[in-house]
Formats: structure tokens, C-alpha cells, sequence
């Protein structure tokens, strides 16, 4: 694993920590009894508690709204637009729990069936791009189906707990007094976890999620954007790799191919690391770069049948790093 996977690992772990432990600090969560938010462990309410008393105008109360309502959440919504304008889905690579569920269940899965996906029409060649050999073992079901059910139901103890109180819900839990709701919530939740996880993890990552797809849209939208890109001047070297960025691909993208083919791409850079492997004894290097600007209009403007030459600086930059 290189630097930056291990980076990325990272901030994944450090972001699946944080969704867990999130609402038993406060830091973001939405109580039901209370019927208000509560956010860095301060109550978030819209301040019209004073208007229904009649404390307040119709007008501050409006003051009220926009401040604590309408401005945070436009807010966060325009400053992930423009951070997916100009890098893509880097949350969903670098930080979205469920994509880190997915990854996990698609090499387990490949481990148990040769595939990272139930949908793949063929098996993964047993050689990785670092050369070591992994052949499918359906042993590993006995590792993947309880690992799934785990993962499912912490995911539906996450979820019920920022919508309730997560010391009453853990507490339940620990001396098996859960109320009748919260038991269904859970069992319900885990089915309904288990089965996406288990069966439709890149459907919902690529048509379901909709921070995903604003991420996509907006990165769709800036031509020079940050992009996997491809040195198609050395594509004759790609003969032998037997397509190895493809394989290692979480959303199952081909990373050689246009910018509109690759509209889900995470920026999970795992393509990129598989070309290092690949490219190993090459003195020229990989043919996968991350790539921006000018350097990124050859993947974005072929989508409409433009052929942009790719500035000389694009690779030799990074061949001489």
C-alpha cells in the first residue's frame, strides 16, 4: 500500500469514527423528543420558540429562520458544490462511511467468489498488480456474511441513535430493555442495510446517493477539473497490464476511458496505485496521473468528440518527480 492509500485509509477511518461517535457527543444530531437538531453540543433550534409566545415579530422570527435555517445549510451546500466543481467525489473516496463498506465488502467478496461484485459477469484474474496471487476461496462467506450483519446492524444503531438520544438507545441495549419501536427500527434497518450492502452497494453509490450525484454533476460541469488522467501517447504499454486499473476499481470504472464514462469516479486513486505496481520496472513510469486544467481537458473534451492534445507538461511533470 502506498502513501496515499495509507492516507486515505486514514481519513476514512477517522470520518467512520467520527459518523459513530458524532451523535453521542452531540456533534450532530437530530432529537426526536426534543424535536430540534443539536450541533457541536449546543442545542440548534430555529429560535421560534419566542414567536409562538408572541415575544417576537413575524419579522424575527424570519431573522431567525434565514440565520439558523437557510444560511448553514446553503452554506454547506455551496461549499461542497465547489469543492466537487473543482476535485470530483473527493468526499465520497476520502471520506463517506458507506463508501468504506463498499470497498471492504468488495474485497471479501472477491476473496469468496473471485468478484467484487454478485453483478460482475467475470471473475478477477488471481494476479494483483503487485504480483502476489488471491484465488477465491468460498470459505470467505463465513467471514462475509457475519461481517455484513455486524456492519448493517451498527449502521442501524448509528442511525437510530441521531435521531434519539444515543444514552437511551446504548443503555437499552446493554440491559435488553429496548422499546418495542426501537427493536422494529433495528431489525428493520438491519434487513434493509444487509441487503444493500450485500447486494446493491454501487447501485446506490451510483444512482441512489444523492450527495454522489451533486458531487458528479458539478465536477461534470468544470472541463479542468481534477481527473484520473491518461497518457495516450504511451498506450502501447498498456498491452501487457491486463487491464489492472480496471480490476482494482471499487465503482468498476474503466479509468482509461472519457471523463462522462467515469461521471461516478470517487478519486479514490486505487487505479493510479495499480499502474505504480504495474509500471513498476518501467523507467517511464505510470500512465495514470491525477491531472488538472489544461492538463485535463483531453479526458473532458473527448466526451464530445474532441481530440485535445495533451500539453508535453502534463507526465513529464510527474515522470520527474
Amino acid at each position: 500500500m502506498n502513501k496515499v492509500q495509507r492516507i486515505r485509509l486514514l481519513t476514512q477511518f477517522g470520518f467512520f469514527t467520527l459518523f459513530l461517535l458524532a451523535p453521542v457527543f452531540d456533534l450532530f444530531r437530530l432529537d426526536l423528543n426534543l424535536k430540534h437538531f443539536f450541533f457541536l453540543g449546543m442545542h440548534w433550534t430555529l429560535g421560534l420558540d419566542d414567536f409562538v409566545a408572541g415575544k417576537i415579530s413575524a419579522g424575527q422570527a424570519a431573522v431567525n429562520i434565514t440565520l439558523r435555517g437557510g444560511l448553514p445549510i446553503l452554506g454547506t451546500i455551496a461549499a461542497g458544490l465547489a469543492i466537487s466543481w473543482k476535485y470530483g467525489r473527493l468526499y465520497c473516496g476520502w471520506l463517506c462511511p458507506h463508501f468504506s463498506v463498499v470497498e471492504t465488502i468488495n474485497q471479501l467478496m472477491r476473496r469468496a467468489i473471485g468478484r467484487p461484485s454478485l453483478w460482475d459477469k467475470h471473475a478477477l484474474p488471481d494476479k494483483n498488480p503487485d504480483g502476489s496471487v488471491t484465488r477465491a476461496n468460498p470459505l470467505y462467506w463465513l467471514v462475509l456474511l457475519p461481517l455484513v450483519i455486524a456492519i448493517s446492524f451498527l449502521w442501524a444503531i448509528a442511525l437510530l441513535t441521531y435521531l434519539l438520544p444515543p444514552a437511551e438507545i446504548y443503555g437499552n441495549l446493554w440491559h435488553g430493555t429496548l422499546t418495542r419501536n426501537q427493536g422494529v427500527f433495528l431489525m428493520a434497518g438491519t434487513l434493509a442495510f444487509f441487503v444493500e450492502f450485500i447486494f446493491a452497494r454501487h447501485l446506490f453509490c451510483r444512482y441512489a446517493c444523492a450527495v454522489g450525484l451533486f458531487q458528479s454533476l458539478a465536477w461534470m460541469s468544470n472541463p479542468k477539473a481534477l481527473v484520473i488522467g491518461f497518457d495516450r501517447s504511451r498506450a502501447e504499454e498498456c498491452a501487457s497490464c491486463n487491464a489492472a486499473c480496471n480490476n482494482v476499481c471499487p465503482m468498476r470504472l474503466r479509468p482509461r476511458s472519457i471523463k462522462r464514462a467515469m461521471f461516478t469516479c470517487t478519486q479514490c486513486v486505487q487505479c493510479i496505485a495499480a499502474c505504480n505496481q504495474v509500471q513498476a520496472d518501467n523507467p517511464r513510469g505510470s500512465l495514470l496521473h491525477w491531472v488538472a486544467d489544461d492538463c485535463a481537458l483531453d479526458k473532458s473534451a473527448r466526451d464530445f468528440g474532441h481530440h485535445v492534445d495533451i500539453p508535453i507538461h502534463c507526465y513529464q511533470r510527474v515522470e520527474k518527480n
